[in-house]
């Protein structure tokens, strides 16, 4: 989006020029909301049995997509678009139609190079980086331009490295026309699955189901000690489930939230810390994660609700973690919730609001009950949707033109950064594949290992760290899944394992230095020290950290295995998770000193690993300890809370 202060000089100059610019900026979206759901339901095949291939749909779709972006998003922060903005929307408009039209004849000819296709190829590729540039930053430019400069000088690389090179107008064919790369899965789950659940989404909110929310997480939770705290957690679990971006999560929920924190007595750096993970797990969060898990899917070959009910336990053990350590911070510093007036009452909550929550019951009954694809789902969940704002007064007014075109403005905007990202992407996993890169970069890490596990683990989680910063949730998966999860996966680890292994750490790279991006945003609202909030993020962060290497070890975490396996993984996460944040927090019914915090934390990770011993003996640690704790800290003297 073009910076407020150049669209502000901009219409003052040129209003005429501005009001076309917004008038197209509509009919675009229009498009793109129309053209997302006659590619979903492909519409010429159901009316009138006409065949269009996918990569048609995806060339329109992109280049109307791309023409937005280039109108919209400058090319530098706070300058106005300008005449060679229009023409790279021009250009890639007329690309997209250009593969829309003739992709059938491409693909009957894509072996035979010609100087004109190379040209446009060439062309479509940098438009592709450029527009990524814009709305996703240099870190993903740089990674996707390593890739093409490996894809056309692997054969000068050493060792197991080395590949056959590409000449330059056969790799920008490939990239472009290739059915596996820019066009490929990454670019098609976003156009046919992820354009579904973002409309459902954006109508959820729109007709005020986001409203709902936040009233819902503070009758639920601000009366409590800590509670606007407590309330951040929540109400970015409930945003960030449907969302699945981390920093879009902090910025509608913690203008909210984070003033709440700090004006009940919490630190600015504590009160952003809380917003900036919070919003990271909800990318983590079923029922949607984000477009990830409909990558997830794709890659894996298995169902979205397979995905997701995987994923259910971790979310909730990382999402456990956070409220008790924000409930201990305020035992420890002694604050209370919100005063009563400023909570509302739950049940006029629930009365006025419960009806947003049958879209969210229509689309998981569909998906688990009668095992409806996940698009048509969240097709479905939004049609409920629309019935409840036209059947309410307070809400109809959201379904005016006027109110509709809004929405589809918002839902091609929610759009931008997924597709065109998606688009860079596909570079990426069809170069690996075309490569073998991967499996290169699997065999080094396995052979650095020493087929250790847990190293080659701590290995892939710390590459996934790095190759994380700064890059969007979805990219980041990919790159993740292509580079990292093919490792753990020769190493016997569960498909599905693997690949939410990486997934975490390729989110969390959202909290850690030196880019944190979510950690940055919510520093900004709060007026917090960078570094400082980074690094309570991390520390309220940690079951992420650590969780993941518990479903490596207890795949009961992740729902897999027999009935006995699940319900012990369950009860040691339990307790893990909260012996782990009195250890991180230093306090159970009283302050903690450092040998006791030192074996709690002991004890929680021996509770993370697999077997009856470690069980034991971490019980043994935690339960004489906790009582102890408990006799003694609620017999000493009241202390004088400190700052938190």
């Amino acid at each position: 989006m073009v910076a407020e202060d150049g669209r502000g000089a901009e219409e003052a100059a040129r209003p005429l020029t501005v009001w076309m610019k917004r008038v197209a900026e509509q009919a675009l979206s229009v498009l793109i909301v129309a053209l997302g759901l006659t590619a979903v339901f492909d519409l010429p095949a159901l009316w009138f049995g006409y065949t269009v291939f996918a990569q048609q749909y995806l060339g329109a779709f992109w280049g109307l997509v791309s023409c937005l972006c280039f109108l919209t998003s400058p090319a530098s922060a706070g300058s106005a678009i300008r005449w060679y903005d229009h023409v790279l929307a021009a250009a890639s408009l007329a690309l997209g139609l250009y593969i829309a039209i003739e992709y059938p004849n491409i693909l009957d000819t894509i072996g035979q190079l010609s100087t004109g296709r190379s040209l446009l190829a060439g062309a479509a590729v940098l438009l592709v980086l450029e527009a990524t540039r814009r709305v996703a930053g240099w870190a993903l430019v740089i990674i996707v331009a390593c890739f093409i400069l490996y894809g056309r000088f692997g054969a000068y690389f050493p060792g197991a490295l080395a590949t056959t090179g590409l000449s330059w107008d056969r790799l920008a064919s490939q990239l472009f026309y290739g059915t596996d790369f820019m066009f490929g899965s990454p670019l098609r789950i976003a156009v046919l699955v992820v354009f579904a659940f973002i409309l459902f989404g954006q109508v959820l909110f729109n007709t005020g189901g986001g409203e709902v929310f936040m009233k819902l997480a503070q009758a639920a939770m601000g009366r409590f000690r800590g509670g606007p705290a407590k309330m951040a957690v929540v109400a970015s679990a409930l945003f960030g489930s449907i969302s699945g971006s981390a920093v879009a999560n902090v910025a509608s929920t913690g203008v909210v939230t984070i003033p709440l924190m700090k004006r009940t007595g919490y630190a600015p750096a504590f009160a952003g810390a809380v917003e900036a993970v919070a919003s990271t797990g909800g990318a983590i969060m079923p029922p949607v994660m984000g477009a990830a898990a409909f990558v997830m899917t794709e890659f894996l070959g298995i169902s979205y609700a397979a995905v997701i009910v995987a994923a259910l336990l971790p979310a909730l053990a990382y999402y456990a973690t956070l409220l008790i350590q924000v409930h201990l911070r305020a035992l420890r510093v002694g604050l209370h919730g919100l005063p009563p007036e400023e909570v509302p009452p739950l049940g006029p909550v629930l009365r006025e609001g419960w009806l947003y929550l049958l879209p969210i019951a229509v689309l998981l009954g569909a998906m688990f009950l009668v095992d409806l694809d996940a698009v048509l789902a969240a097709l479905y969940a939004t049609g409920a949707n629309l019935v409840i704002a036209l059947l309410r007064r307070p809400t109809r007014r959201h379904l005016r033109p006027s109110e509709l075109v809004r929405l589809c403005v918002e839902v091609a905007q929610g759009m931008v950064q997924m597709t065109i990202v998606c688009a860079a992407a596909g570079f990426i996993v069809g170069l690996v594949a075309y490569t073998g890169v991967g499996v290169s970069l699997a065999t080094g890490l396995l052979t650095a290992a020493g087929g250790n596990l847990l190293l080659l683990a701590i290995y892939t989680a710390l590459v996934s760290l790095v190759l994380g910063m700064g890059m969007p949730a979805t990219a980041c998966y990919i790159l993740v899944a292509v580079l990292m999860a093919p490792a753990l996966v020769t190493a016997g680890v569960v498909p599905l394992l693997a690949h939410l292994f990486v997934f975490y750490f390729g989110n969390l790279s959202f909290l850690t230095p030196p880019v944190a991006l979510a950690a940055y945003a919510a520093a900004s609202i709060a007026k917090a020290p960078f570094v400082a909030t980074c690094w309570q993020a991390i520390r309220l962060a940690l079951a992420g950290f650590i969780v993941p290497f518990i479903f490596l070890y207890k795949p009961g975490m992740a729902l897999l295995g027999g009935t006995e396996e699940v319900i012990g993984a369950v009860f040691d996460a339990a307790v893990a998770v909260v012996l782990l944040a009195a250890a991180v927090e230093g306090y159970w019914c009283g302050r903690l000193g450092g040998w006791s915090r030192l074996l709690l934390a002991a004890a929680s990770l021996l509770m993370f690993f697999p077997g009856w011993d470690t069980r034991i003996a971490g019980l043994a640690i935690a339960v004489p300890l906790l009582y102890y704790l408990t006799r003694f800290n609620s017999a000493a003297p009241a202390f004088r809370p400190k700052a938190p």
